[in-house]
């Protein structure tokens, strides 16, 4: 499924980089920028409803969209919305409904931080 879900991603036009724990996650994510996480609830060594509030305090403004198998496992996205995630998705999900999260999600940050001209 990573392997699917970066192929994804990438094919959309964005770079994209996979690691496969939510600990080698906030290793990378300590010497580097980001402007979107993708997190799995079911990881390795950490989940999702671990790593979403250390994301939140590591980086604020970052955009996080949770992810879940969907077998009966719906309700942790409700949890991760309120942990800090701004969007969900349960697998499996179409082709396109994961470039078109990542493609909202990364406009929203834009507008964001578009100051208005004050005149």
């Amino acid at each position: 499924m990573q392997k699917l879900v970066t192929i994804n991603v990438e094919d959309a036009g964005y770079h994209f980089v996979s690691v496969a724990t939510g600990k080698h996650g906030l290793r990378f994510l300590g010497h580097q920028e980001v402007d979107l996480i993708l997190v799995d609830m079911f990881m390795p060594e950490m989940d999702g409803l671990v790593l979403i509030p250390l994301l939140r305090k590591t980086r604020p403004t970052s955009k996080i969209i949770a992810i879940t198998a969907g077998l009966g496992d719906k309700h942790f996205l409700d949890v991760a919305k309120i942990l800090g995630a701004n969007d969900t998705l349960e697998k499996p999900f179409g082709r396109q409904k994961l470039p078109d999260a990542v493609a909202l999600q990364l406009s929203l940050g834009r507008k964001a931080q578009e100051v208005p001209d004050r005149q």
